[in-house]
């Protein structure tokens, strides 16, 4: 048995698929089955139960799975504490954005990465919050930012901020009016431009117009705040978003921000994995992540 061996066993098993194992670790497929396939030779136990779906632990895969996360999460401090002789952090980490507050995030997160642990590597990725939860849960990232992120055994969630939403119609032309405050039951009426399912905002708004009785009028389903604010600035209909989302959209002037009410809150929290301890380069990514959210999003 060795690292490369455990690894590629424990990452198959925690995403469930050779295919997409083979695209995070960035190895061959044929490879990585070759690497797994030899493990089992050498400790005489199918690992794995393979099937059209993907790959699943069996028995004896369950108890390597629970003991291959502690060897090479121990390799990786081992790492680390080479690393702190030398004075600085190493390692990896791997961590999740939605696209609005990446906008805000990402380049003062990678300059002061970069000041504080020039040794470490630093990966971002931009998705949504149940896919980038799910990602944290079978270890394709470390830690990740999410919107309204439910409880799991899988992830540990951490609130961090709310804020408040606001309809975004198109500013009239030449008129600089002052908003009013819209009633959430009059958004029923209004055709929206929302994310599809099970986008957070598209689910909160669903779920406040539900408590009245309402359903939302949805004019478009589209993914993509950049995406929604064309449309809405083409006159395709309004939108629910955050102040921070239209702030950095490159137009913000070319919008009028509506406070509803009662309020909607998203809140944005850290999930970190609950199965595997964080590294010291992890824990000081995320006190990183938390001090800088804090200051550009409050």
């Amino acid at each position: 048995m060795d690292l490369k061996q455990l690894e590629y066993f424990v990452r198959v098993a925690e995403m469930g698929s050779f295919t997409r194992a083979a695209i995070a670790l960035d190895v061959a497929q044929p490879a990585l089955s070759r690497q797994v396939r030899l493990l089992e030779v050498e400790l005489r136990q199918n690992l794995l139960a393979r099937n059209g779906r993907g790959a699943t632990p069996t028995e004896a895969g369950k108890l390597l799975l629970e003991h291959g996360r502690g060897i090479l999460h121990q390799v990786e401090r081992a790492r680390e504490e080479l690393g702190r002789v030398r004075g600085a952090l190493a390692g990896r980490v791997a961590i999740g954005l939605p696209p609005s507050v990446a906008k805000v995030l990402a380049v003062p997160l990678i300059r002061e990465f970069r000041q504080r642990m020039p040794e470490a590597t630093l990966s971002i990725t931009e998705g949504l919050s149940v896919g980038m939860q799910e990602s944290v849960a079978n270890g394709r990232l470390d830690i990740a930012l999410l919107y309204n992120a439910a409880a799991s055994t899988d992830t540990e969630i951490t609130p961090l901020l709310e804020e408040d939403l606001f309809l975004v119609e198109r500013q009239a032309q030449g008129v600089r009016a002052i908003a009013k405050a819209i009633a959430l039951k009059d958004i029923a009426a209004m055709p929206l431009v929302i994310p599809s399912r099970p986008n957070a905002i598209r689910m909160l708004v669903e779920s406040g117009l539900a408590n009245l009785g309402l359903r939302p009028r949805i004019a478009l389903e589209i993914d993509g705040v950049a995406a929604i604010l064309e449309l809405v600035a083409d006159g395709a209909g309004s939108a629910v978003l955050s102040r921070n989302a239209v702030a950095t959209s490159g137009r913000p002037q070319a919008f009028a921000l509506r406070p509803i009410a009662p309020r909607l809150r998203t809140k944005l929290s850290l999930a970190v994995s609950s199965q595997r301890p964080a590294t010291l380069t992890q824990k000081a990514m995320l006190e990183l992540i938390q001090q800088t959210a804090r200051e550009l999003l409050a």
